[in-house]
């Protein structure tokens, strides 16, 4: 509020701009620290993967021809997400709602597989309380299919958001967010299928 002599009183509204890259910069952070979690599950595994406890070893459990499809499916979803980001920079909103449908399925099938390992598994008696070596298994790949799960959720609400406001900015930054979180995740599996299932059935 200003007042000059001889005029009325002008009051001056202060707005708060959020910053382009705040956003961004923050969800960095949080991958930061997203990867010392899966840096100390990593270690936890390589300290007890061998810890078989007179159980089953890794290539006495692991399916590859089942992981490798699982992979495949992760990784191809990356390949629409980028898909999806395209359209998002020519501002097409039924081409980008399309590509994360696409996303969203090879996600939701990464998930099935994940979760019908687990379900053989533990009906054959190799559940997490079996040896340390499964317990370690469980905790490192069951945190990752929970990282995607969450993923899938926030990729149903962010199609949501798209259809019902387009492709404004904060939905547009939001869809940033997710891509780096989607890519993450990406990196993270191809560290565990090699450090745990091609390295779990090495003798």
């Amino acid at each position: 509020m200003t007042a000059v002599p001889g005029e009325p009183l002008k009051f001056h509204q202060e707005t708060e701009h959020h910053p382009e890259n705040g956003t961004l910069l923050g969800f960095w952070l949080y991958l930061m620290s997203d990867c010392l979690i899966f840096a100390c599950l990593f270690a936890v595994y390589g300290v007890l993967g061998r810890s078989y406890a007179g159980g089953p070893t890794g290539a006495e459990v692991f399916e590859l021809p089942l992981v490798a499809l699982n992979t495949s499916l992760l990784l191809l979803s990356s390949i629409t997400y980028g898909f999806a980001m395209l359209e998002m920079q020519r501002n097409r909103v039924n081409g980008t709602l399309v590509w994360l449908v696409i996303t969203g399925l090879l996600g939701a099938g990464f998930i099935g597989i994940e979760l019908y390992e687990f379900g053989h598994l533990i009906a054959e008696g190799n559940g997490p309380q079996r040896s340390a070596f499964l317990s370690s298994f469980f905790t490192l790949v069951g945190t990752h299919g929970l990282h995607v799960s969450c993923g899938i959720l926030w990729l149903i609400t962010l199609m949501v958001q798209v259809k019902r406001k387009g492709l404004i900015g904060p939905n547009k930054r939001r869809l940033w967010c997710l891509s780096m979180f989607w890519h993450f995740l990406d990196v993270v599996w191809i560290g565990v299928f090699s450090f745990v299932y091609l390295m779990g059935v090495l003798p």
